[in-house]
């Protein structure tokens, strides 16, 4: 008895060691596979020269008017999608990937990842395959946004969107999203972690804390401005002020339909080019969602992205008029039925399943640390000639879309590799 029991305690040992090892590689990998958060403006500038896509020395910083649909526009093909988190911009990535695959554009991806080393700011030596003065059709993964560098790598005339959410609603799906990578949580003991933080956030925040960023104005990081600052300085107003000079649309999860029919008016595209399925989207909580009390919690501690919110969405009624009320409800109606339409064509049982329920690995979406609460879909298995590529496109979640285009995402690949093999 005693040999075995020794060998036993031996085998432990070694498997503590080799364990120990392998988290310490980890770690090491990880840290050189993620940028550090504090990357200042000045160290993400690219050291080059004026790109030909940028605009002459000395041009004053204006919005192109939006051509509309008017008669006789020409499809706009220049697009920066400015991809905040959580705001169903999944969605809105699949569909400038189906228009650029469609016309045969020219995308700026990252290199290695699936976004442009987040949560660092962008620079253009980020771009796969860049080479100085090189343009670009389409930039549109996540990044934290450095206009300068973007604004070099596409032409002049270019259209900058971006798209905001109801800054309680957003924390909220931030929280359960990332909550897990942000060791600050760890600390939150009870069964709603989410509701424990709200009582008092200041206990458990860490504005320097590893991921704090996700937890925190989340809108005002990635647009690539302070989410730290002090409500009261006048900076808050100047940065919205910036956001709206620079972003041609700036559009509202709330309000996707409407949002999609005013981008469509203002790129003058065809229908079928903004028909989307709801993409990486989040199983329904088992618990109630915010509400009352601690809705206006969420709201007071996300204030930078409550005024930048509540002065987007007035602007966007704005739009909504002066493309008029009753024409906005004849082209919604008009995109429900036809995603409606493609809803029935495309998709085994008509709706989104748990992971676990996809049987194409193909369609089965990216994960949260820990938890399988994204939903995707199953493809219909016999589907007409003239539907079929669309279909596909339109069910790809953003990863596999990504390798479909060619994108080297070695980075991405090795880390879902090792999620894989540790069943996180």
């Amino acid at each position: 008895m005693p040999l075995p029991q020794k060998k036993r305690w031996e085998s432990m040992a070694k498997g503590l060691v080799l364990g120990a090892l392998f988290t310490s590689f980890l770690l090491l990998l990880y840290s050189y596979a993620v940028p550090p958060l504090h990357t200042g403006l000045a160290s993400a500038r690219t050291p080059e020269g004026t790109a030909p896509c940028s605009p002459a020395p000395g041009e004053p910083e204006t919005v192109t008017p939006a051509n509309g649909s008017a008669a006789g526009c020409q499809p706009r093909r220049d697009i920066v999608f400015m991809k905040t988190h959580k705001t169903a911009s999944s969605t809105l990535l699949n569909i400038l990937f189906r228009f650029g695959q469609k016309h045969g554009l020219k995308f700026a991806f990252p290199n290695g990842r699936n976004d442009f080393d987040y949560p660092a700011f962008f620079a253009r030596s980020l771009v796969q395959d860049y080479r100085p003065g090189a343009c670009f059709n389409i930039i549109c993964n996540h990044m934290r946004f450095h206009y300068e560098e973007v604004r070099g790598l596409v032409p002049p005339n270019a259209t900058f969107i971006t798209v905001l959410r109801d800054p309680a609603r957003l924390f909220e799906s931030s929280f359960h999203y990332f909550g897990s990578v942000v060791p600050f949580t760890w600390k939150l003991s009870s069964q709603d972690k989410l509701a424990e933080f709200l009582q008092d956030p200041d206990r458990y925040y860490d504005p320097n804390g590893y991921n704090a960023h996700y937890l925190r104005n989340l809108l005002f990081f990635d647009l690539g401005y302070d989410s730290g600052l002090d409500p009261g300085s006048p900076q808050v107003q100047e940065h919205i002020l910036e956001v709206e000079r620079r972003f041609h649309l700036v559009l509202l999860q709330e309000y996707f339909d409407e949002s999609l029919v005013l981008l469509k008016d203002l790129l003058c595209w065809e229908l079928e080019d903004v028909l989307y399925f709801k993409l990486n989207a989040r199983r329904d909580p088992a618990g109630p969602r915010l509400s009352g009390e601690l809705y206006r919690r969420a709201t007071a501690w996300n204030v930078l992205d409550a005024r930048l919110y509540r002065h987007f969405n007035a602007s966007f009624w704005r739009k909504v008029e002066a493309f008029g009320r009753e024409r906005m409800a004849r082209e919604v109606a008009t995109l429900r039925r036809a995603n409606e339409r493609m809803r029935r064509i495309c998709i085994d049982g008509g709706r989104a399943v748990d992971a676990a329920a996809i049987q194409d690995s193909a369609m089965q979406p990216w994960q949260p640390l820990g938890a399988k609460s994204i939903l995707g879909y199953n493809l219909k298995k016999s589907i007409g000639r003239r539907h079929a590529q669309l279909c596909r496109r339109m069910l790809t979640p953003e990863i596999q879309y990504l390798m479909d285009l060619g994108v080297n995402l070695w980075v991405t690949k090795l880390w879902k590799f090792i999620r894989d093999f540790l069943q996180w």
